[in-house]
This record gives C-alpha cells, structure tokens and sequence, in this order.
C-alpha cells in the first residue's frame, strides 16, 4: 500500500480549515426534544469535581470509575448544554461558561488509567499516582476533550464572545498547550509508533480527535501544513499493524475507533484538500472500512472474538458514510439498520462530533439485506459460514493480539440468529484488566473458550502461541493448535477442524501427548444444558457426547455490568473429560433440537 504520508508530503497546495455546515432547522423535530430532555436533566446537576483522590483511586484500588464517572460526566453536560443553546434555549448558557471554565482548570484532561505514556523503560503507574500539569501526556480522552471544546466554540462562538471573547481564547489556548503544541513537538508518546510498533486503535482514535483540533483552531497555515502529513505519518505505522484483509483484532466493537476513526481522518482529509487527496480506492482502506459487514452475525449480534461486546455498539452513520465513500450498497444498509437515537453517541465516552454528524447526516432508506454466507480473512485467520440457519464463526491467529484472550482454535455457534455456543466477551475495564494479572480474569482465559484442556493446561499468552498450518475449506477451517498451549502439557498435536452444512456444525479433534494425560472440552452455552438419551440439549441445539466420556457443567451468573448488558442472566459452562491417554480423538456433531 501507498504511504499516505508521502502523498501528503508532495501536495503542494494549503490545507483548509474545515468548514461547519450546521443550523439549528435542520435537527429533526424527535432529536431537538431528546436533546432538550438530556439537556434540562443534566442541569440538574452541577459540575462534579474531579479530584485527586479520584484519580489515585486507580494504583490505590484498580478502580477506574472514581475518576471516570465525573470526567465524563462533566463533558456530557457540557456537550447537552451547548446543544440547547445552539437550539436557542439561551438559559444553558451559563451551563456551557461553567464547563468550559472547570474542564480547562483540570490539572490534565487524562484519565487516571492513561497517567504514564507507555513506551519502553517507562516508569510504573505507580511511582506517578497523579498527573504533571507542566508534562501534558496525549491519551484518548484528552484529545477528544480538544475535540469536544474546540466544536463548543463553533457552535457557540459568538454567543461567548457576547460574554467576553476570554472564553474562546481560553479554548484555543488550552488545546494549543495541551493538544496540538505536544503532538507537533514530540515523538515520545507510544500510539504515534515511533517507539512502539505495536500499535492498536488508540492510534487513528487520537489522531482524528488531533486533526478535527488542528483543522478548526485558528492556527497559521504552516503549522496547518505541517500537521497533516505528521498525523498521516502515524496513521501509516498503524496500517503497518493492520492485516490486508483489514480485519480488526480488537473485534468487531472496536471498529469505531479504529476503522471508524480512520474514515473520520479521511473525511477530513478530503474536506480540507478540496477534495484533492483521497484513498477511497485503495483495497487495504476499503478492507478495514468494510469490516463491519463482515463480521455481523445478525439480529444485533457481532463477532465477539477478544475484548469485544457481542451486541456492541456500532456507529451507524460512520458505517453508512463508509458505504457511501466506497460505493458498497451492503455497508450503506448497515448502517441505515444500525442507526439509533444521536444521544447515544454521548452515552458512553462522549463523541461529540460524531453525535453532530448523525443529526445532520439522513439516514439510509431501508433496504434488502443478505448477510454474506462465506468469509476467509487470511490474516486474522477467522472463518466465518452461514448454512440453513446456521451460523459458524472459528478463529486461528495467535494469542499476542490486542485486547487478546488466549483462544486460538476457539468458535461461536448461532441458530436462526440466536447465540447457542458462544464467547462471553469482554467485562469492565479495571486496573488488573491491562496488567499482569489479565490472565487471572475468567474471561480472557482458555478454560473459559470453546476449546479442550489438555492434562488440565491452558493456552498461554504471547504472539508467539499460534495456530499452525490453518487452512479455510470450502466448509470450514482446520488448524493445528499444539503450538498455543502451555509447553508443560506436552502436545505434540492437537488437529482441529469445524465445517458447517445446512444439518449443523461438526467439530473433530484429534490430539496426541507426549505422555498420557486427560483432556477436557470446554463449551460455553447460552443456555441452559440438560442431558437426555441422545446427548446433551441447550437452547434450540444437541450436540451428541462420545461413549465414557464425563459430563458436567456450571451456571456461571452474569454479574458484571458490562457483560450483563450482554449476556442477562447466565451463562452456562459445560465440561465434558476423556480419561488419561496418550491420543485423543472426539467428533461432536451438533444439530437442531
């Protein structure tokens, strides 16, 4: 693929602000009175401090939330009252003067989580319990706190102005030191990948929240000029990451800020070079910003492979606007399908431009949708087939990805658009969740995937556990999965192959030790398992058990918030053991009830 970098380099015109087409008259009649109702509900409240004890709660606890909730809190409200006043409810003004004031007296706009820039030899959380107001650190928040200010004095400039012009300058002022002066100064910060070429989605999510700053502060056209082809720059290390087949490591959730987040950049990049520059034909870019029809299962279900949510939410104006820039019609439905009410777009880490974006942007027209019923991505080695109701996702890669789980050779079952084998997924960020203790979390571990255990041994964590010879068939895939297990349980191999037809799924295993040892198959279910003469029955699935073989299972209760969102209820964890042996051969044929 081209350097984007480059191409930036050579062109030889200016690079324009962007401009803001924006008025009141045209937010739809439901999304003015959804937003007057946040808007009067937040001012309610007031401005909750953010204090240090809050932001030590991360080393002293692993408690994210102490610091979180009033961070993000503070920026929601200030996103709802700057709407009302651009709606003309002119008493919020006050609202949007105080958030202003108390976001630009914080100490830093990082999260307590994101406190130490972690490049090698970095120094531990630890030993920096709180930030350095004269050191500012660039994380993902605080470049989206640029971005969110920067939109208020679009908006709302005038109207500050009215108060004194302090406020916008203010403004400018705060995202010059804080923002843009430490992203043109120094090469130091992780995500630009000068010092670590292992980069993830904190790359383009930064760097599109940096460019929307530098493209709307009033800055000089040489530092404007400058900017561009930089953060081009970093986005081409974070391409370097990206398999060609454009699949998403992080899983189909993380699309909005990876893929999503590129198309934001290149949005941008087309607006400001008067449409001059554009890589809408490049295939790399058209993989990863058609990933997520891919990777959609059906009935609001995604892929959920690593840290991902299964029913994640999903841009559906980023995902319709990638349709449109690529001419595919089946992205474009998508995203018309996936659409929702604009304010959700805050409900979470507060997007405030992409909340902008879909109430001036009109949704798609409805339109037929078939999911596609054969994928290979040959990168991220993950296979997925539709058959007779049926869907089959199965994964190979190896176990150093971002957000990783140790669970090469792991699968997910649907039947007629309902979760019948499943991966529980990802849980509540919380100190321990991106340390060493990761693997001490359940659902990162290989006990708790939909793969054997081989003399009681998992898979361990690193890049370097993988699957082996993984081929896509024409019905399924096949992979050798020795090479991710603990060296300890002595696998010599462990064949794996999952086809799919329109009868059901079937899974064949064969395993050979270096000594003999039980192996035990994990299966997590949606539902709740019975046995009965023909085997054992879950949901609307029964999936045959061989002769001697052991079966039990547990109820695993949901009771993270994060996954319960989810998975309401229980999830349930069936464990099925083959006696001590050397060779270990089990075919399970898994049909409708």
């Amino acid at each position: 693929m081209i350097r984007l970098e480059n191409v930036l380099q050579a062109y030889e015109g200016d690079f324009v602000p962007l401009s803001f087409d924006f008025s009141p008259e045209r937010i739809l009649e439901s999304d003015r009175q959804e937003i007057l109702r946040q808007a009067a509900a937040y001012g309610e409240q007031p401005y909750p401090p953010r204090l240090a004890t809050g932001f030590l709660a991360f080393v002293r606890s692993g408690s994210r939330k102490a610091d979180e909730d009033p961070y993000f809190f503070r920026r929601r409200k200030l996103c709802y009252a700057t709407l009302a006043c651009f709606l003309g409810e002119k008493q919020y003004l006050d609202d949007v003067i105080d958030g202003i004031w108390c976001i630009c007296e914080e100490s830093s706009w990082v999260i307590s989580a994101h406190n130490v820039n972690v490049i090698p030899g970095a120094p531990r959380q630890e030993d920096y319990p709180l930030p350095d107001p004269a050191r500012p650190y660039v994380d993902l928040f605080s470049a989206q706190t640029g971005m969110i200010l920067t939109l208020v004095r679009q908006l709302l400039g005038e109207s500050l102005d009215q108060v004194t012009p302090l406020l916008g300058q203010r403004i400018s002022q705060e995202i010059r030191r804080r923002i843009l002066d430490p992203c043109m100064t120094t090469d130091e910060f992780w995500w630009m990948g000068f010092l670590r070429k292992d980069l993830c989605n904190w790359t383009p999510w930064i760097v599109s929240n940096v460019m929307l700053c530098g493209l709307s502060e009033p800055l000089d056209q040489q530092t404007r000029n400058a900017l561009m082809p930089r953060a081009f720059g970093m986005i081409d290390r974070w391409l370097d990451c990206v398999p060609e087949d454009g699949g998403c490591d992080e899983g189909a959730g993380y699309w909005n800020m990876a893929g999503g987040a590129l198309l934001d950049c290149l949005e941008m990049l087309e607006e400001s070079s008067g449409g001059k520059i554009t890589f809408w034909g490049e295939e790399k870019i058209r993989n990863i910003l058609s990933f997520p029809a891919k990777a959609e299962i059906g009935n609001g279900y995604f892929l959920n492979f690593a840290d991902c949510d299964v029913r994640p939410y999903l841009s559906g104006e980023r995902i319709q606007t990638a349709g449109e820039k690529l001419g595919i019609p089946s992205l474009i439905s998508l995203g018309g399908r996936l659409r929702t009410d604009p304010t959700t777009e805050l409900s979470d880490v507060p997007h405030f431009i992409r909340m902008l974006k879909m109430l001036f942007h009109p949704a798609a027209p409805a339109a037929d949708f078939q999911p596609l019923s054969d994928i290979w991505l040959p990168d991220l080695q993950v296979r997925i087939l539709r058959r007779g109701g049926w869907t089959l996702a199965a994964k190979g890669g190896h176990n150093g990805e971002s957000h990783n789980h140790n669970d090469v050779g792991s699968f997910m079952l649907y039947l007629d658009g309902q979760p019948e084998i499943v991966d529980a997924g990802n849980m509540t960020y919380t100190a321990k969740t991106f340390s060493h203790q990761r693997y001490e979390l359940w659902n990162t571990r290989t006990a708790y995937h939909n793969l054997p255990l081989l003399g009681g041994k998992e898979q361990l964590a690193g890049s370097e556990y993988r699957a082996r010879g993984t081929e896509s068939l024409p019905e399924g895939l096949k992979l050798d999965l020795a090479a991710a297990y603990d060296p300890e349980a002595k696998v010599l191999s462990c064949l794996r192959t999952l086809t799919l037809t329109e009868e059901g799924a079937n899974l064949s295993d064969e395993i050979l030790l270096a000594e003999a040892k039980p192996v035990t198959w994990v299966f997590l279910l949606r539902n709740q398992p019975i046995l009965t003469a023909e085997g054992l029955e879950a949901g609307g699935i029964q999936m045959r058990i061989p002769e001697g073989y052991q079966t039990e299972w547990e109820e695993i209760p949901i009771t993270d918030p994060r996954m319960a969102r989810n998975w309401p209820g229980s999830l349930w964890r069936v464990r099925i053991t083959d006696g001590s042996t050397e060779k270990h051969q089990a075919c399970w044929q898994i049909r409708r009830k």
